[in-house]
């Protein structure tokens, strides 16, 4: 269940690391709460997560994946460009997510 709960945490950070930057274009304290919000069910969901998994491995996958995620929807969302070098370090997070889930102790 903490796995389960983890990914979910994961999709809010980067519903929330998006939001930031649509709050920035859009300039509102409507938007700007999108984010703020965001922030408290995603802090909520990490540390749930946490209840069953060690900190280090849940802060590790949900920082890592978050990230890879951002990029990726960075660019379908807003045009940003990636250049190789930056494809294979981001394919680094993934093996590092993915080495830290098949040898977690939970």
């Amino acid at each position: 269940m903490a796995w389960l709960i983890l990914g979910i945490a994961v999709v809010t950070e980067i519903v929330w690391a998006l939001s930031l930057k649509w709050a920035a274009t859009h300039g509102s304290w409507a938007a700007s709460a999108v984010p703020i919000a965001l922030s408290f069910v995603n802090m909520g969901l990490l540390a749930m997560a946490m209840r069953g998994l060690p900190a280090g491995t849940a802060y590790a996958v949900w920082t890592g994946l978050g990230a890879v995620g951002v990029t990726i929807f960075g660019v379908i969302l807003f045009g940003e460009k990636l250049n190789p070098a930056q494809i294979g370090f981001i394919a680094l997070i993934i093996v590092g997510v993915v080495g830290t889930k098949l040898f977690a102790p939970a």
